[in-house]
């Protein structure tokens, strides 16, 4: 560990702000930002003496490295996050764009993960199993596929999420709709009994290690492309037709009706996801 390493451990111990998954991406991105600075030349550097000639040092190598503007934006969010519990406001600026990144950009890449039995014959663990089934039948985010509590959850006609289980705390319910998805929460269900899809022996940490081999050994980059094919499916139930990023109609060239049936699909997956904003769906479905 080099010192500034060390000197984030010591911030993060007494700072934990946000939920253990948000606490854990913020510490792997800190820590990989301190060995970047200690790669850079800048060896034995303490936090109050880190600054936005380190940072922009740091944003140079990741380009080099060929990261993409989101990746990068999101170890930012983590500098600047230290910046404000060190009295520094200023580190990683506010500005992305100060950095030559730009957030708007709009990728066309179909990031969408189908779940098949070639896959799941791959995962030996029955919870990352039944975790992965679950993440695809109801759009689930990694964590939360992990935390829920599938008998608690199970109301019949909805699926209940609790704030503790999400991102950013927002509860919300998402319908069941299908004998899929029914029959994946009775496997939930059975193998979670009374707890949550988090062995009772292992804490979350160990068991988002063991998910994270599990999908390298499955096959699957990101199990996140679960909810790509989720919003996807989603959109054609709602619509009648493939969304933008499969092939269908752009929003510019919809007629008629065909314009608030977008909007009121796009919403209803939004919230189904877990965003407030319907924008967010022209990552999953293109616009």
């Amino acid at each position: 560990m080099t010192p500034l390493q060390w000197d984030i451990y010591k911030l993060l111990r007494v700072n934990r702000d946000g939920s253990r998954t948000t606490q854990y991406q913020r510490k792997m991105m800190a820590f990989r930002f301190a060995k970047d600075i200690d790669a850079l030349g800048c060896r034995g550097i303490r936090l109050p003496s880190i600054g936005n000639r380190h940072v922009n040092k740091a944003v140079d190598r990741w380009k080099q490295q060929g990261l993409s503007d989101a990746t990068i934006m999101n170890r930012l969010s983590a500098i600047r996050w230290i910046g404000h519990k060190i009295g520094k406001p200023n580190l990683g600026l506010n500005n992305n764009r100060a950095f030559g990144l730009n957030g708007k950009t709009q990728t066309t890449v179909n990031r969408a993960q189908r779940l098949t039995v070639s896959v799941t014959g791959k995962v030996t663990d029955p919870y990352i199993r039944v975790g992965f089934k679950v993440q695809a039948a109801f759009g689930l985010r990694r964590s939360e596929a992990m935390k829920i509590q599938p008998r608690w959850a199970d109301r019949g006609t909805k699926l209940v999420l609790k704030g503790s289980w999400t991102k950013g705390g927002r509860p919300r319910e998402i319908p069941i709709r299908t004998a899929y998805q029914r029959g994946v929460l009775e496997e939930a269900k059975r193998i979670a009994g009374n707890g949550s899809l988090i062995p009772a022996h292992k804490s979350y940490r160990e068991h988002l290690h063991s998910w994270e081999h599990a999908t390298r050994k499955a096959g699957l980059s990101k199990t996140h492309g679960l909810r790509h094919a989720y919003a996807q499916s989603r959109y054609y139930e709602l619509t009648g037709w493939k969304s933008p990023m499969q092939g269908g109609p752009s929003r510019d060239t919809l007629i008629g009706n065909q314009h608030e049936l977008d909007i009121q699909a796009r919403q209803q997956i939004a919230e189904e996801l877990g965003h407030a904003r319907i924008t967010i769906t022209y990552v999953y479905l293109g616009r």
